[in-house]
């Protein structure tokens, strides 16, 4: 079936994909954040950081924003990939180990599968923050365009801020344990 053609089937499925979470969230650890809003992801900068030289913060912004704006849409676009692990997944958002079984939940649901998301615009607020614009995509049609999301140097990695996951949560009316 064409999405493009009926949209409210595509907002049906993000809804779709939504109302699950709070069944999956059941599941995730009731940790929520540390009190610093940050831990420590072994292995994480092998994959998907930038070099050292690259990450290192300035007072207005990270010291090379084109290499830290092509981290932010490539560790967005892997968040939001139905075709990668969890395990993946967890070292491109932020707190992810504290939310890793509600990624697992996410990785069983057939409507969470068929979404994607396009990263349309990341402005940088500060030295380890951006503000990201994306379409959410089902079957490759945006079904929320122009979302607004963060994006956060962790570890020297630019991670999905949990505050985003929430957010998407928060849509479906429920909440998450961490959220």
């Amino acid at each position: 079936m064409d999405l493009g053609r009926h949209p409210r089937i595509g907002v049906w499925a993000a809804a779709a994909v939504l109302a699950a979470v709070p069944a999956l969230a059941g599941c995730s650890s009731d940790s929520g954040k540390n009190g610093s809003g940050t831990t420590t992801s072994a292995g994480a900068t092998a994959v998907h950081a930038v070099p050292a030289a690259l990450a290192t913060p300035t007072g207005d912004g990270p010291a090379d924003p084109a290499a830290a704006r092509a981290q932010v849409e490539k560790n967005w676009t892997t968040f939001f990939d139905s075709k990668v692990s969890v395990e993946e997944k967890v070292k491109v958002l932020e707190n992810g180990e504290l939310l890793e079984l509600l990624l697992d939940g996410f990785a069983g649901n057939s409507d969470a599968a068929l979404s994607s998301a396009k990263v349309t615009d990341v402005v940088f607020d500060s030295a380890t923050e951006a503000q990201v614009t994306y379409d959410l995509l089902v079957r490759g049609v945006p079904v929320l365009p122009g979302s607004k999301g963060t994006a956060v140097l962790e570890d020297g990695v630019w991670k999905v801020s949990t505050e985003t996951l929430c957010s998407l949560v928060g849509l479906s009316g429920n909440a998450a344990p961490g959220c």
